[in-house]
């Protein structure tokens, strides 16, 4: 059976984007409560009867979440520009090694204003 399953993470952080134009309200520093969905996908094991425990996906994911709390993501490096799409690329490259089953990375900037990364 070929499921997929959706682990939720939060982090708070700051961030600014300098490319945007002079006078847009996001050029200047600001922050967000962020949510990340972090997919995998793949076959249940037939005799554990899951993809995944959870608290193992917890665990190879928290290192990542937990270096961009509280933090000013301008400053971290290879985030380039740090908007929606370029953090859910970041989490994705710091996990794929990791985690094989990965599938998709969604950042949640707000309630409304998410981006879903899959890789290339």
């Amino acid at each position: 059976m070929k499921v997929e399953l959706v682990k939720t993470f939060h982090f708070e952080a700051a961030h600014s984007i300098p490319t945007l134009p002079e006078g847009h309200k996001c050029r200047r520093l600001h922050g967000h409560n962020y949510r990340v969905d972090v997919h995998v996908e793949g076959e249940v094991n037939g005799i554990t009867g899951v993809l995944i425990d959870f608290g193992e996906l917890r665990d190879i994911v928290m290192p990542v979440i937990d270096s961009m709390d509280h933090e000013n993501l301008d400053n971290i490096d290879g985030m380039d520009i740090p908007t929606s799409e370029t953090i859910s690329r970041y989490i994705w490259d710091h996990l794929r090694d990791k985690l094989p089953i990965l599938s998709a990375v969604s950042v949640w900037e707000t309630p409304g204003s998410k981006c879903t990364y899959r890789g290339c």
